[in-house]
């Protein structure tokens, strides 16, 4: 009995140590199956994971390319600065954070404000991202800063280029400014390197090369803490993985067909008027030399150099200003041409065999035309298609445009790059307008009238063309035909001076225009300039050779309500325009002035050209003698 006793007990016994064992063997089993997770499968992503808790990435800033004019002179450069940025998901709010304020030397209202934008992006995406706090930082804040480093988790001391501006508003339009990157940008922008705080091309050249100008960041790697020097090369070899270092890459200079001091000159010239454009292009190339738009702007301040407040202040007095200092009225407005347009409406009357260049006209002050009389500047009684331009004759003019078809005269004139954009690509661009009888048609419900013509033909009524368009027509009429693609930028460079791509000239089209018709047009241009009777004779000056027409363009009036009581007068004015070439044989340049609201333009735009083209003169000979004496010293 006492056996069998025994034998069940030993039996318990054995069942109960056969399932300790199996729990045992399992719990182990388990243990080494999680191990084998842990470092085996996953091992990977939480070495990683340790990895990122003491291994951080510094972002290494980059350079943005230099804008340069056709002489190397800097039109947009870069000067150092540092900024204080911040980790969000990093920072301590309550230990960390009062202690960079106080270091920074932040104010209230600044603190304020700087906090609200870190715990706003704490709970987004961007936790992780650097977060722009303060930029150019005093070279004190920046020395404080970086002593402290060790005990200022999440914050960091980041060196950055700060654009400048050398010429000021000189050139503002087509150079161009930065703007900072909004919440809007940032989203549509996603992808492309952008952050918070960080600026990019808003207007000009630096928009419109900006992916060349602004480089590519590069980025190191560092431990956190690891402060000896031999304790960071001992860490930094054992966590740190290949590459530590990317490089930044510097960005693309852009060298300008520009000419800044011609530039100076134009700006000169047009002291003493309110507003207006010029344009100043090469007739053998339609490169741009000069371009002029007034008023003007400061790109460093509309940069932000200034800070955020002298920013929405100068946005806010540029917007109201009437005379429209933000707009690029070299390229983005169109305005009546006036009389510079009557080249261009002879040569279709002499395609179209309208009217032979020595039929004469009798003019009496004016022409009768339906129950409407259109008045011309003066007397001018008999006067031929040379005569005419001459003189400016409008009533010469009014029986050539009955003579023609409204269609034929806007079929020359968009031969000529009017009524269509010019592809310049810099700034939002105008087409200008040349009226067809169905624009007319659909414009005014089927109510076409024949006057509408006579308008057309003297550059008047719906017809408009840009300060831009009517230099490359000139330059076109200058040349023999051949019409440009207009152009600012002459070359992409590395920064070490490196070509990495040239732009040769391009040609849009070949007018096809008779030459002998051509040559009658260029002989009346010059004596616009040369002769008594020409309309830009009387400001003249001695030694500048030149041909070109003048141009007075009415405007719609406006009244009391729509501007100030105090300036109706002055934006009820005509515009004045001068359109020409220079030297009047072989020519070498063309130059297109418009005085907004300057009167008469052979008295008010003329003088300007002159002055132009005058500096223009003297900038080239003055080149030539030192490329001569240059020459002549490198040979001996």
């Amino acid at each position: 009995m006492s056996s069998l006793l025994l034998r069940s007990d030993v039996m318990d016994y054995r069942r109960r140590y056969r399932g300790i064992v199996f729990l045992v063997v399992l719990a182990f089993t388990g243990l080494i199956g999680r191990l084998v997770q842990l470092q085996i499968v996953e091992g990977d992503q939480h070495r990683a994971q340790a990895r990122k808790n003491i291994v951080r990435t510094r972002t290494l800033n980059t350079t943005r390319g230099v804008i340069r004019d056709a002489h190397g002179q800097v039109l947009a450069g870069s000067r150092p600065s540092y900024n204080a940025y911040v980790v969000p998901e990093q920072i301590d709010m309550k230990e960390t954070w009062p202690r960079v304020a106080q270091l920074m030397g932040l104010t209230d209202a600044e603190r304020v404000e700087m906090e609200a934008k870190i715990l706003g992006v704490q709970n987004s995406r961007r936790a992780n991202q650097q977060t722009l706090l303060k930029v150019d930082l005093r070279r004190e804040v920046v020395a404080v800063l970086e002593t402290h480093e060790d005990q200022l988790e999440g914050v960091e001391v980041s060196p950055q280029a700060v654009r400048y501006y050398p010429y000021g508003e000189l050139g503002a339009h087509i150079v161009g400014y930065m703007r900072e990157v909004d919440a809007e940008s940032l989203a549509r922008l996603e992808g492309r390197g952008y952050r918070s705080g960080d600026r990019l091309g808003a207007v000009g050249v630096e928009r419109r090369w900006e992916s060349y100008l602004r480089g590519q960041r590069g980025w190191k790697k560092y431990v956190r803490k690891a402060n000896k020097r031999r304790d960071r090369e001992a860490i930094e070899k054992r966590y740190l993985e290949e590459p530590r270092r990317l490089e930044p890459v510097p960005g693309r200079d852009i060298s300008l067909t520009f000419d800044i001091e011609l530039e100076q000159s134009v700006e000169r010239a047009m002291r003493g008027q309110l507003g207006g454009a010029v344009v100043v292009a090469d007739v053998r190339t339609g490169r741009i030399l000069a371009a002029l738009s007034k008023p003007s702007f400061n790109p460093e301040v509309a940069s932000g150099s200034k800070g955020k407040q002298a920013v929405r202040d100068a946005y806010k007095r540029l917007t109201n200003d009437p005379l429209k200092p933000r707009l690029d009225k070299t390229i983005s407005a169109a305005y009546p041409p006036g009389s510079t347009y009557k080249p261009f409406s002879a040569l279709a009357a002499l395609a179209k065999r309208k009217m032979r260049a020595h039929d004469e006209v009798d003019c009496r002050g004016g022409y009768e035309f339906g129950k409407r009389y259109f008045r011309c500047t003066g007397v001018h009684r008999g006067v031929n298609l040379h005569e005419a331009i001459v003189q400016s004759c409008n009533t010469y003019f009014y029986q050539l445009g009955e003579a023609m078809r409204i269609d034929d005269l806007a079929e020359v004139g968009m031969d000529f790059g009017f009524g269509t954009k010019t592809g310049i690509g810099i700034n939002p661009e105008a087409r200008g307008r040349m009226p067809t009888r169905s624009w007319y048609t659909r414009r005014y419900k089927g109510q076409y009238r024949g006057g509408f013509k006579l308008l057309a033909a003297i550059g008047q009524g719906a017809t408009t063309v840009t300060v831009l368009q009517l230099a490359l027509a000139y330059a076109a009429i200058a040349n023999g035909g051949t019409l440009y693609q207009p152009q600012v930028v002459r070359s992409i460079e590395t920064s070490n001076g490196t070509v990495v791509q040239d732009f040769p000239p391009r040609v849009r089209r070949i007018v096809n225009v008779d030459p002998d018709r051509l040559s009658a047009i260029r002989s009346a241009l010059t004596e616009v300039v040369t002769t008594r009777k020409g309309t830009a004779y009387k400001e003249h000056i001695d030694g500048v050779d030149m041909a070109g027409k003048t141009g007075t363009a009415e405007v719609s009036r406006v009244s009391a309500k729509t501007v100030d009581p105090g300036r109706v007068w002055y934006f009820n004015r005509d515009h004045a325009w001068f359109s020409g070439y220079a030297p009047a044989v072989s020519p070498e340049i063309a130059i297109v002035v418009l005085i907004e609201h300057g009167g008469a333009g052979g008295k008010n735009a003329v003088p300007v050209a002159m002055r132009v083209v005058r500096d223009w003169q003297q900038l080239r000979a003055r080149r030539r003698a030192e490329r001569a004496d240059k020459k002549k010293s490198d040979s001996l």
